[in-house]
């Protein structure tokens, strides 16, 4: 009995709206734009989210990493030379190595600001001198070849494994493995290619630097022929920098160990190092703060979503409002042939949640196209969860609750005589 009478409610309430077709559907347009914003903020939002966080993963968020960082006051010698001792050193990296409780390895990199060429093609990457487990300990990919080894690094041989980026610009049209390039003034065999790194703000080059990719050398062979000098010509004058170790990756053995070794880490450089000539970097720390800067991100967009779908709210008030002044003497009718208030109140609450739905489901085809086109054409990832739609939908139909209470409950209250004499 009361599903059927239910039913004829919704009947009616439908039959209603469409007697004003282009009104109705001008008043869903408000719950629609409001749905399908909040899903396409969210899901941009989530799809930003999880690319910071992968990236942050992908460089080991078991990791520590302490690089060298150049003081902005160099002690000049002379008026034409210039010396500067700065970084990381030897023994920091025995320290760590050697004496830090939580740390499973550790490596050390050394990098060597020189010319890579290889026939008329030439550029200045990253040129890194470090141990085989380099690989193991950052995450990175193979891409052909082999990477380095610990014969490689005994017999201070002249092998280097080069980043793609470097391999595609130096060898275009061929594979470079067991090719010579020239690093330098010496020549080197290629081994290996790696597949395209994550980078972090701090890795961009200094101005005027053209740096692309990297490539990687034995730390043995890397001290041989480039030694801890490194010699910068700029405008007559003679720059000379001393660093021992550029960068040193401490591997930790457990996730909540990672906050511990940082602390001590910096504890140790703090106390070692005179002046701030370094920079503790935990990927576990920049994945706390992006997930937790998702979260804020999710919770602004979403706000500003929900109020179209506030505006939209409005909307359908402002229109029953107006239905309940047009239908008074349909209303007076309705009270005179027996109908009570709950039935009257039933009718135009119906009308709205019909309005507000109608609009929601809309809204979530739209939002869930506007996500794919963005991802097909401005390449960038989005991802729409399971919960998005869910919770969009859930408030539009609570708009069409809400803001259809009022105008349902002054249809409800009005004088059956007065409503009757309405013209």
């Amino acid at each position: 009995m009361i599903r059927g009478s239910l039913l004829r409610t919704v009947r009616l309430g439908v039959r209603s709206l469409l007697l004003h077709k282009l009104r109705s559907a001008l008043t869903t347009l408000g719950v629609l734009f409001g749905v399908s914003s909040v899903i396409a903020m969210l899901a941009i939002g989530e799809g930003a989210s999880e690319e910071a966080q992968e990236a942050i993963r992908r460089l080991g968020s078991q990791n520590v990493i302490l690089r060298s960082v150049k003081p902005s006051d160099n002690q000049v010698t002379d008026q034409t030379t210039r010396v500067l001792t700065y970084g990381l050193t030897h023994d920091d990296f025995a320290r760590v190595a050697e004496t830090f409780p939580g740390v499973v390895r550790a490596i050390p990199i050394r990098e060597l600001p020189d010319e890579v060429r290889f026939g008329s093609r030439a550029l200045r990457p990253r040129v890194l001198a470090t141990v085989p487990s380099y690989l193991d300990v950052t995450g990175r990919v193979l891409h052909e070849g082999r990477f380095l080894e610990e014969i490689d690094d005994r017999e201070v041989a002249n092998v280097c494994v080069l980043g793609y980026e470097v391999a595609r610009h130096l060898f275009p049209f061929q594979t470079p493995v067991g090719e010579k390039v020239r690093i330098g003034s010496d020549y080197f065999t290629v081994i290996g290619t790696l597949l395209p790194r994550v980078r972090l703000g701090s890795d961009r080059p200094d101005p005027g630097e053209d740096v692309t990719g990297e490539v990687f050398i034995p730390l043995k062979t890397g001290r041989r022929w480039f030694g801890d000098m490194i010699l910068r010509i700029r405008s007559g004058s003679r720059d000379m920098e001393e660093v021992q170790l550029h960068e040193i990756v401490a591997e930790v053995d457990l996730a909540e160990n990672v906050p511990f070794v940082a602390a001590a880490c910096r504890t140790m450089l703090d106390r070692e190092h005179t002046e701030r000539d370094y920079e503790v970097v935990v990927p576990l720390e920049l994945l706390l703060r992006a997930q937790e800067t998702k979260r804020i991100f999710n919770i602004v967009l979403g706000s500003i979503a929900g109020i179209s779908l506030l505006v939209g709210g409005i909307g359908i008030m402002n229109v029953m409002l107006a239905t309940v002044t047009e239908r008074t003497r349909e209303i007076g009718i309705r009270r005179a042939l027996g109908a009570k208030r709950r039935h009257i109140v039933t009718q135009f609450l119906v009308e709205t949640v019909v309005l507000s739905i109608g609009g929601g489901l809309l809204g979530i085809l739209l939002g869930m196209a506007i996500p794919a086109g963005i991802e097909r054409w401005a390449d960038m990832r989005t991802i729409v969860t399971p919960t998005a739609p869910l919770l969009a939908f859930g408030i539009s139909a609570g708009v069409g609750v809400v803001f259809g209470l009022y105008p349902a409950w002054r249809a409800a209250v009005m004088d059956p005589v007065e409503a009757l004499r309405h013209e």
